[in-house]
């Protein structure tokens, strides 16, 4: 069962959509007791950082989420999701993020053209598990006015201005900047690799 965290904002229907394309069972939960019984979490961000980190302690999920993380818990990050598993951002000063990778979230260079919206090229490094048996550089769909750095858990990079972090995979944490909810074909088999793992 996979299990979604809704706290209130988010493509939950696209992401309900493209798990139900699939094939996936899953449940919206918006507690700690859901969290806990999750065999998979997504987190499908949209919006401010701030909000959606308030919204979690408001709920009181925050060090559920990040306990069944390190538990070994399979989790996906989606565009906000994945900016949510850092430490801090622009975005938001004072608030903080999930903490479980270094660095900050900055906004786009002030000569780029922000949210980056449309679709764009990722890079993908060698051996990433979600983007297997896909494109070498597929084209996905983004819109975000902030990014991620380049860490050790990058698994593909997208240049927009920056060389940014597209997609993030370290052992049992993912995360991607675009919606593959929103990038058709591609973005179901990205979404199905991950139900797969």
């Amino acid at each position: 069962m996979i299990t979604i965290l809704d706290y209130g904002a988010g493509n939950l229907r696209s992401v309900q959509n493209t798990l139900s394309e699939i094939g996936a069972d899953y449940e919206l939960v918006r507690d700690s007791d859901g969290l806990r019984r999750a065999a998979k979490i997504i987190l499908p961000g949209v919006g401010h950082f701030g909000q959606m980190m308030r919204a979690l302690d408001q709920m009181q999920v925050r060090e559920s989420l990040v306990e069944r993380i390190r538990a070994g818990v399979p989790f996906l990050g989606i565009c906000l999701g994945l900016q949510g598993l850092f430490e801090k951002s622009e975005e938001a000063p004072g608030e903080r993020g999930l903490g479980l990778f270094p660095g900050e979230i900055r906004r786009f260079p002030a000569d780029a053209r922000v949210p980056h919206m449309g679709w764009n090229e990722i890079q993908p490094r060698n051996g990433s598990r979600l983007l297997r048996n896909l494109a070498p550089h597929p084209y996905l769909y983004f819109a975000h006015s902030y990014y991620a750095p380049l860490t050790q858990a990058t698994a593909a990079t997208c240049t927009y201005s920056v060389d940014y972090t597209a997609v993030l995979e370290s052992n049992n944490v993912y995360g991607v900047q675009f919606h593959p909810e929103k990038s058709g074909p591609l973005g179901l088999g990205i979404v199905r690799n991950f139900v797969e793992l």
